[in-house]
């Protein structure tokens, strides 16, 4: 990725090992489309469940030339995103596919077809 990431955390500490996590997570989206401009990422815990454990919301925004993609895990029903590591990997694995669509919706784009002569009927010169 061309410029860093920038990561945010909301409600919570952050930690050496969550922000490498985060990281290491943005630079693997340069795989799926290498013209990404920007990467901002919000990890937030939500403490409104306090007879579980916290549940935590990612929000992941993508800079594209001539778009914003833009990722939101919310932690609704999902307990799996008491642990924090799972909902940055759901939310990059939503990332990764938004990406992909828009790198094949990208490349039709400027794909360009050869033009086919057009043949005359007989008789007809």
């Amino acid at each position: 990725m061309k410029l860093p990431v920038q990561i945010t955390f909301r409600d919570m500490s952050s930690s050496e090992a969550l922000e490498a996590n985060v990281r290491e997570k943005a630079q693997k989206l340069d795989r799926f489309y290498d013209g990404i401009m920007g990467c901002r990422v919000v990890v937030e815990a939500h403490h409104k469940h306090h007879h579980k454990g916290n549940l935590y919301h990612v929000r992941i925004d993508l800079t594209v030339p001539g778009q914003e993609l833009i990722v939101s895990r919310e932690p609704v029903e999902d307990h799996s995103h008491e642990d924090v590591y799972v909902a940055i990997r759901d939310a990059f694995d939503a990332a990764r596919r938004q990406l992909e669509d828009y790198a094949r919706r990208h490349r039709h784009q400027v794909k360009k077809h050869e033009q086919v002569p057009k043949s005359t009927p007989p008789g007809a010169e």
